[in-house]
Order: structure tokens, then sequence, then C-alpha cells
């Protein structure tokens, strides 16, 4: 049996450097939404060229990191039951979401202080579209208001979960509560 060709031995030692690389990235973004270059490949145990072979500047680096986190967070909330009563389906995602957020919410002001705002809106595209069905269907059930547009209150939604997250790394309110705190605020952002 031929052995793997050089070309994709290193194609695969690539994509491993890529991926230690990527992952170092939100470990680090998490942490300080402004670590340096130097800082994630120091994590990484890669050296500058490496990573700029990989990615050409923070900004693109940044994104990657995003979408990693958001690929995953993916994965999460495909799993979460939508079905039945608007309001209890909305609670679960919103704890689902809220998880994320929290987890995430360094690498998302890395991300938003690198990225163009338009981008970071793109790269949260399911994210959004499933909470704005969620919301058109307890619209139409009656459960939820229907006097807003529609994006507006998935943006609103947005800016409360990223509002409580800081909320958190600023120590002004116990993560324990946080949940709780959200999800009654959009319950009553939404309230018919």
């Amino acid at each position: 049996m031929p052995s793997a060709s050089p070309g994709r031995r290193r194609r695969a030692d690539a994509e491993r450097s890529i991926a230690r690389i990527v992952s170092a990235a939100r470990e680090s973004l998490s942490r300080d939404p402004n670590a340096s270059i130097d800082d994630i490949a120091k994590a990484a145990g890669v050296g500058r060229m490496t990573l700029y072979g990989h990615f050409r500047n923070r900004a693109e680096l940044v994104e990657a990191a995003l979408a990693d986190a958001l690929r995953d967070g993916e994965e999460v909330l495909s799993g979460v039951d939508l079905t039945g009563d608007a309001q209890d389906a909305l609670t679960r995602l919103l704890e689902s979401s809220w998880s994320l957020v929290a987890e995430s919410a360094a690498l998302l002001t890395a991300a938003q202080g690198a990225l163009p705002a338009g981008r970071v809106r793109e790269l949260h595209g399911s994210h959004a579209d499933r909470l704005e069905n969620l919301i058109r269907r307890g619209q139409d059930e009656g459960a939820f208001r229907a006097d807003l547009p529609i994006t507006w209150l998935v943006n609103v939604i947005q800016y409360v979960l990223h509002g409580a997250a800081e909320e958190n790394r600023a120590e002004r309110m116990e993560i324990e509560e946080t949940g709780r705190v959200v999800t009654a605020t959009v319950r009553a952002i939404l309230a018919a």
C-alpha cells in the first residue's frame, strides 16, 4: 500500500496547525479580547510566521475564532426543542443561548473591535434566523407582541444577551441569576 504523498502530509500538518491556532485564539480572546497575535501564537505553540502563513492579519484570525465558536454553538442550539408553546420554547432557547454567549462574551468583544459590524451580524445569521422564526410563530399564536418589526426584536434580544454577558464580566451580576434575569427581560420585551 503506497504511503501518503508529501503534499497530503503537508496539508494535514497545515490543517492541524490551523486548528491549533484557531483553538488558541478562541481561548486567548475569551480571556482577553485584546490578546495579541504574539499571545495567540505562543498559546498555539507556533511562531508568528506560521500564524501569518495561515491568517493574513488579526481580523482574519478573530473571524476564524468567532466562526469556530458559532459552529460549536450551532450544534448546541440546533438540538434545542422549539416545538410546543412558543413562550416555553423561547425559555429553552434563551437558556441555551445565554450559556453560549456567556462563554464567548470576550471573544465577541474582540470580534466587534476587529470586524465590521455587518460581518459580525452575518456570522450570527443562523442564530438570528432561529430566533426570528420562533418570534414569528409566537406572534402568529398571539403569544408575542406584533407591533414592532421582528428584526428589531431579534436585535434587542441579542443586545440583552450580550449586555448580560458584559454585566457578568464586570462582576455586576451573579452568573447564577443571569439566566433568570435574561429570560424575564426578554419575556417582558415580547409580551403581547
